[in-house]
C-alpha cells in the first residue's frame, strides 16, 4: 500500500471512488452528491486552500482523503478534513485512519495548526479529533448534528475559543453538507 499526495491531473478516478464508496454505504443520491462534491472541491478551489491524499494499493486507487482551508477571524492556519472515501472492499483494515494520519503529518510540515472536521465522533476520535462545541469554534454553517462537529490541534498548544465564525471554500458552501 503506498500513501501520497493526490495528483490533480487525474481527478476523474478519485471522484468515481467517492461516488461509487458513498452509493456503496448510502445510496445512489448520496453518492452523486458526493461526487459532485468532490468535482466541484477540486475544480473550484484555489492549490494553496486544498490537500488530498490517496492510497493505491497494487496500482489500484483505494482511499482518498481531502483538506480544505477554513477561514477564521484569527491568524490561525486551519484546514477542514472532508470528505474521506476508502473503497467498501478495503474498509475496516485501518486504512481510512492511516491516510488520515498520514495527511495529519503532512498538514504539520505545512505549518498547519488546526484542523476541524464535520462527522462521526466514533471514528474520528480514534485519529486524535475531539469533539468541540460552536461556542469554541463556529462553522461555516448551521450543523444538523452539532455532536460531529470536532477539532484537532496540530501544535502544543490546546484549542482554545475563536470568536467569530468560519467560513469554507467554495465547494462546501451549501447548507447541504451541514
Amino acid at each position: 500500500m503506498k500513501l501520497s499526495n493526490f495528483q490533480s491531473h487525474e481527478p476523474e478516478e478519485i471522484i468515481l471512488l467517492f461516488e461509487k464508496t458513498f452509493s456503496d454505504s448510502e445510496g445512489a443520491t448520496e453518492g452523486k452528491s458526493i461526487g459532485k462534491l468532490v468535482r466541484k472541491l477540486i475544480g473550484t478551489t484555489d492549490e494553496k486552500d486544498i490537500f488530498g491524499f490517496c492510497t493505491v494499493n497494487n496500482g489500484t486507487l483505494i482511499g482518498s482523503i481531502f483538506f480544505g482551508r477554513l477561514f477564521l477571524p484569527t491568524e490561525i492556519n486551519a484546514f477542514m478534513l472532508s470528505p474521506v472515501a476508502v473503497s467498501t472492499v478495503y474498509q475496516r483494515k485501518g486504512i481510512g485512519q492511516s491516510l488520515i494520519n498520514y495527511g495529519l503529518e503532512q498538514l504539520k510540515t505545512e505549518g498547519v495548526e488546526l484542523v476541524v472536521t464535520y462527522g462521526d465522533p466514533n471514528y474520528y476520535n480514534k485519529v486524535g479529533f475531539q469533539a468541540i462545541s460552536e461556542d469554541i469554534l463556529a462553522p461555516p454553517y448551521e450543523l444538523t448534528c452539532p455532536k460531529g462537529w470536532q477539532a484537532q490541534s496540530l501544535v502544543s498548544t490546546p484549542i482554545s475559543p475563536i470568536q467569530g465564525k468560519s467560513q469554507c471554500v467554495k465547494a462546501f458552501r451549501n447548507q447541504e453538507y451541514w
